[in-house]
């Protein structure tokens, strides 16, 4: 049995969040400790309601008692943030220092929206994050809508992003799946009732992640996580388990910065006669132009003018 000198000073990295406690590994033993916060921990911007996020590397010293008191929070790689539930002016980080945020996809049972999908991805490309896209519940989808996903999926591919079809049922490239998430910090998202828990208890027998029921009267599902918590793969690697998402949210943006978070606007903007053209009706406007040819789709362009609106509100509140 290790035993830790209290007072001593030890990194680990946060495992677990409930809000006033953590758990926090040791990174030398992977022993878990129950964790606080030690003095005033200034946030990474004033809008930032959580000091602490599950995937934060740390360090920290033990007491008498056991209790690890977090005294240092070491520098993000990156972080994802939603908007929070109760104050919607700020922002609530999900997970920081992630190798691989997946996307689920549902076509139905429930309907994923275009806008939820390109919000996560400018928030993926705003915060240095890789995406990977899944496209999830193939198995109940007739030919017609396997057509349609196969569409949505070229789409997302010919911007850059990376795209896989799964299946919990019959492990649909899990394979590959297991490849894309071995060794590495990965964060599942997408609509509640999209299969995100039923997807990571088949990657990993065992965990039994509570799974949500699809209501009948709306096709949504409910979310079932209420707390942040990082599970290890027995394949390697981790995944950070988190409460539902409804909105992601990118804080202190100015509206001109939103472009560099759509690669396909941001690549064809250096055509555009005017060096600040915002692409809205600009004359000489290559990205518009890219718009009526169909270069660039329509739902993109109009998730861009969106995200660019929200904005614009922000900086003036």
């Amino acid at each position: 049995m290790l035993i830790f000198a209290a007072n001593y000073h030890m990194k680990g990295k946060i495992i677990k969040s409930t809000g006033s406690w953590y758990q926090v590994m040791e990174f030398e033993t992977n022993t878990i400790f129950e964790a606080r916060i030690r003095g005033k921990f200034k946030l990474i911007k004033t809008r930032l309601t959580n000091p602490l996020a599950v995937g934060d590397f740390v360090e920290f010293q033990l007491e008498q008692d056991d209790v690890a008191w977090i005294t240092k929070i070491e520098p993000r790689t990156n972080y994802l943030i939603r908007k929070s539930v109760n104050l919607s002016k700020e922002a609530h980080i999900i997970a920081s220092n992630i190798d691989l945020a997946c996307f689920i996809f549902t076509l139905k049972h429930p309907e994923t929206s275009l806008g939820f999908l390109d919000r996560f991805l400018a928030c993926c490309e705003a915060y240095n994050i890789k995406p990977l896209l899944l496209f999830n519940k193939i198995d109940v989808l007739n030919e017609e809508e396997i057509e349609l996903v196969k569409d949505i999926e070229f789409l997302y591919q010919e911007i850059g992003y990376e795209t896989l079809e799964t299946s919990s049922y019959s492990k649909l490239n899990f394979d590959q799946l297991q490849d894309l998430l071995k060794d590495k910090t990965s964060v599942f998202f997408g609509h509640s009732g999209c299969g995100k828990s039923t997807l990571v208890n088949a990657l990993q027998p065992g965990l039994n992640l509570k799974t949500s029921e699809i209501s009948d009267s709306h096709l949504k599902g409910k979310h079932t996580t209420t707390f942040a918590q990082m599970h290890f793969w027995d394949f390697g690697g981790n995944v950070i388990d988190t409460p539902g998402v409804r909105e992601f949210a990118m804080i202190d943006i100015e509206k001109e910065e939103v472009q560099h978070y759509f690669p396909e606007i941001f690549k064809k903007r250096e055509e555009c006669k005017f060096h600040n053209c915002l692409h809205i009706n600009e004359p000489k406007c290559a990205v518009l132009d890219a718009l009526e040819t169909g270069e660039i789709q329509y739902s993109r362009y109009a998730n861009y003018i969106k995200l660019m609106e929200e904005a614009e509100e922000a900086a003036k509140q």
